[in-house]
């Protein structure tokens, strides 16, 4: 690897084509699709099994996320983290054309054991969403593991399932253990643990591409879920002065990440000792270091590395972007 100072890094998107998936990650969001209505997800920073992210821009161009890790963990992810066997957080956005599977994801004890994988936390920001769009999020009030099972032995899942409407802008979090869907029309940002452990209990009798039903994972599913969390709401934000320069909300937060949405009209500076993660959600904006300016879009995610120790985010007109650092 080239001896180069870090900056702000933009990275190769990795598309997932899955059978709910649409095109508006390319429509919308400016993904290189290519033919096809089924492109589900757009891994925006990822270091997951051979899904690794690949640096696109300025001198550090081919190189992967996981190779920046491993060489320079302290530049990359600060001190105050120290060094890691993995990158912590993925990024991805998601179009949902259909409805997604009924799933739960486990916590760590339980990803370790029944998936050979992390946990997986997530949170959700609404991008867009058709008419009539929801999400599932938590059980109705009161459903126990009984009565749960029975459901998915009849197929009659969804009455137990709370949902509200889905609305751009909405931000939710998805702790693990927590019975979900997105549901179809709906495209949105997710922050999430590094992870793949998903188990799927229901699947709207759906065939996969073979024409066979997509395989269920109940038991692991039983297991992992949190019968006591009961309904899960899109969070109530409270917005604070950004100094002048704009203002923020905080996000569904946990353990494992701290969001903010960022709405500015005036250049503000970063100050962390830790790495942040930028993703562009309305207007743009150019991130200004001591090297060239990098560009922020709607659609487009930056990883500020913590060794970058000045950079300035200079929106053009407003600009709103969603952060992301480790606590």
């Amino acid at each position: 690897m080239p001896d180069q100072s870090l900056y702000p890094l933009r990275f190769e998107p990795i598309l997932r084509r899955l059978i709910w998936g649409g095109r508006r990650l390319g429509t919308v969001l400016h993904k290189p699709i290519g033919e096809g209505a089924d492109y589900a997800e757009s891994w925006e920073l990822a270091d997951y099994h051979d899904q690794v992210s690949v640096v696109s821009n300025g001198p550090l161009a081919g190189t992967t996320l996981r190779e920046l890790l491993h060489t320079r963990p302290m530049e990359l992810l600060g001190p105050a983290l120290g060094a890691r066997d993995q990158f912590p957080l993925l990024v991805k956005f998601i179009d949902a054309r259909e409805d997604l599977s009924v799933q739960v994801h486990p916590d760590d004890e339980k990803g370790r054991r029944l998936a050979g994988d992390n946990g997986k936390t997530e949170a959700w920001l609404v991008l867009a969403a058709e008419p009539g769009s929801v999400i599932y999020a938590g059980l109705r009030r009161g459903v126990g593991p009984e009565e749960f099972r029975r459901a998915i032995e009849t197929g009659a899942v969804e009455p137990l399932l709370h949902r509200f409407p889905a609305r751009p802008g909405d931000a939710v979090l998805i702790e693990a253990g927590t019975v979900h869907a997105i549901g179809a029309g709906v495209m949105l940002a997710e922050v999430q643990q590094m992870s793949d452990a998903t188990f799927r209990v229901f699947d709207w009798n759906r065939v996969g591409t073979d024409g066979k039903p997509r395989e269920l994972h109940i038991e692991q599913a039983m297991e992992s879920i949190d019968f006591g969390r009961g309904p899960v709401d899109p969070m109530k934000t409270r917005v604070e002065d950004l100094g002048g320069a704009g203002t923020r909300e905080r996000l569904p937060s946990s353990e494992y990440f701290i969001l903010e949405r960022w709405r500015l009209h005036e250049p503000i500076r970063i100050e962390q000792d830790r790495f942040t993660i930028l993703v562009g959600l309305d207007g743009d904006l150019k991130l200004e270091t001591a090297g060239p300016p990098v560009p922020l879009r709607a659609g487009q995610t930056v990883l500020v590395p913590a060794a970058v120790e000045e950079c300035r985010l200079v929106p053009r007109g407003e600009a709103v972007v969603l952060t992301c650092v480790v606590p």
